[in-house]
């Protein structure tokens, strides 16, 4: 095939894809969806939510065995611990952990005490 030829080809390829573009950019029902979309995440934004945090409030999970099933992530693996951040009001020192064996939160255990450390988890992410 000769160079001018593809030229040819690929250029009326981008005129039709320019033509279905054109399309969608007028349907009513695409301004719509990027409408809820941006209000979406406005919303997000503004009460500091992720992507997950709506999921797993419109979708509350099952209970029971199917509950059990679905912790695990589909390569059979396990899934992965949450996050928990904890800050030290004596010393303004922070510790994001995803178990409970960091050193850190160990000693302030040691310490302080469990239910004393556990009070100072300021959030817990994903």
């Amino acid at each position: 095939m000769s160079l001018l030829s593809d030229y040819l080809q690929q250029e009326q390829k981008l005129k039709e894809l320019n033509e279905k573009l054109e399309k969608l950019q007028n349907d009513p029902r695409l301004k719509a969806e990027l409408e809820f979309k941006d209000k979406l995440e406005a919303l997000m934004k503004e009460f500091d939510k992720s992507a997950a945090d709506v999921i797993e409030l419109l979708n509350p999970k099952p209970a029971g065995k199917a509950a059990v099933a679905g912790t695990a992530t589909t390569s059979g693996g396990r899934r992965k611990r949450k996050l928990k951040i904890y800050k030290n009001p004596n010393t303004g020192e922070v510790v994001e952990t995803r178990g409970g064996n960091q050193k850190t939160l160990k000693a302030w255990k040691d310490e302080y005490g469990s239910d004393t450390v556990e009070s100072w988890l300021v959030r817990v992410e994903g």
